[in-house]
């Protein structure tokens, strides 16, 4: 069942990314829970339908803010990378289960929540750019603006990477990507999480 942010990333999708492969990436995605599945297990968007929802607003926010076709940004390179750059996360999340006490009656009671179930771990950014290279080519710019898209959360930072800071200096569109990423995490999606902390 499909719902307004499904929908609205088909139409952007359909609209802007026209590369050969994309028709068959998107039928892989529907056959996926990437339009079901939560963003995260309890910050953003852990919700239902909640990963297709902070794709459509990373997307928003890049193109509203960031676009400047004269730097030689592209609508579909825009497209590619905002709606894109989380498909590591289809497959990614399941329903558990776990005890939480009822604060109205006060009885312990059997309630859902995320986990992650990650059956292909790949990484991040680089796990979304090996299974968008299944179906599509990237051009470098949107290769890199997808695999840095977390910048100093990413893993290999923290570990003292130095890569980052060379990919954001020669491809703003990491730049780019990566700040919408946290604008829409923190500052649109604030309060979009159904899970108690």
């Amino acid at each position: 069942m499909s719902n307004v942010y499904q929908d609205e990333f088909i139409e952007i999708y359909n609209k802007y990314i026209t590369r050969k492969g994309a028709d068959k990436l998107l039928e892989w995605l529907l056959k996926t829970d990437f339009f079901t599945a939560p963003a995260s297990t309890k910050f953003h968007c852990a919700c239902e339908h909640g990963l297709v929802q902070h794709s459509v607003n990373v997307y928003k926010v890049l193109r509203e803010k960031y676009f400047d076709p004269e730097a030689g940004d592209t609508e579909e390179g825009f497209a590619i990378a905002a709606l894109l750059h989380d498909i590591c996360k289809a497959q990614y999340y399941k329903i558990s289960m776990r005890n939480s006490k009822n604060e109205e009656t006060g009885q312990w009671e059997k309630v859902p929540y995320y986990s992650v179930d990650d059956s292909f771990p790949y990484g991040h950014g680089e796990k979304s750019v090996f299974l968008i290279e299944r179906f599509m080519r990237l051009k470098i710019e949107e290769a890199v603006a997808i695999r840095w898209h977390m910048g100093g959360f990413d893993d290999s930072v923290r570990s003292g990477s130095f890569a980052m800071g060379q990919a954001f200096y020669k491809y703003p569109l990491a730049v780019k990507l990566h700040l919408s990423d946290l604008e829409s995490t923190y500052l649109v999606e604030k309060g979009t999480s159904e899970a108690k902390n």
